[in-house]
């Protein structure tokens, strides 16, 4: 008997190493599944038009003053003298460099110095004039803004060339005689101009190559004897 209450005193005092659980069981919450079937992009009104249209690169546009007959304009309504004047002061000594190169080729007069046209004498008839044309074609065909009597500070540039054009181009040449086959040719040289770019803001300036008529010659061909 002794024993038994020893070993029941014994087994009442270990302790027990079994915990019940206390956590109770929670199911995670469910979520439905998004679907992947098609959708359309919603649609929406176009944006309203205010009259804006962006205008294109117009410099190789034919201008107002251009026609059929002459590839330079020595008048023009639509020059833009004063961005030139204000591009020449933001670009100064640049504008100086290129317009030496062509200062020297201005034509105040013909090759031999004549003191009036009425001196110049030739076979063809032609029209003769020292100009300072605004605008012109290049030899790429393309109208460029001719930098022209313009004014800036204390200093006035100009560009002058002697245009002559034939009047009767394809007609036999007078004070010829008959047994000769002639017409009038016109002929033209190519003459370097400063233009101006409106659209290049970083240095609107350079210096291109234009055709321009410059004489009215007679084209003589062999000669025919007629019986």
């Amino acid at each position: 008997m002794k024993m038994t209450a020893v070993v029941a005193v014994v087994a009442a005092d270990r302790p027990s190493y079994y915990q019940p659980s206390t956590y109770s069981y929670h199911p995670e919450p469910s979520y439905p599944q998004p679907s992947y079937g098609y959708h359309p992009e919603p649609s929406y009104s176009p944006k309203p038009s205010y009259g804006y249209k962006p205008q294109p690169h117009g410099y190789d546009a034919v201008p107002a003053c251009a026609n059929n007959e002459t590839n330079y304009c020595l008048k023009d309504k639509e020059y833009p003298e004063y961005d030139i004047k204000y591009a020449i002061s933001q670009h100064k000594y640049g504008f100086l460099e290129l317009y030496a190169d062509v200062a020297d080729l201005s034509t105040a007069n013909s090759v031999d110095r004549l003191q009036k046209l009425e001196e110049e004498t030739y076979i063809c008839p032609s029209e003769t004039v020292y100009a300072r044309p605004l605008r012109a074609k290049n030899t790429d065909g393309k109208w460029r803004i001719i930098v022209n009597n313009v004014k800036v500070d204390y200093d006035e540039f100009t560009q002058s060339v002697r245009l002559e054009t034939c009047t009767s181009a394809g007609s036999p040449c007078p004070l010829i005689p008959d047994c000769y086959s002639t017409k009038c040719l016109q002929k033209s040289i190519y003459h370097r101009f400063l233009v101006y770019d409106p659209y290049d803001h970083y240095f609107p300036f350079a210096i291109e190559s234009f055709r321009l008529p410059a004489s009215c010659a007679c084209h003589a061909d062999e000669f025919v004897v007629k019986h």
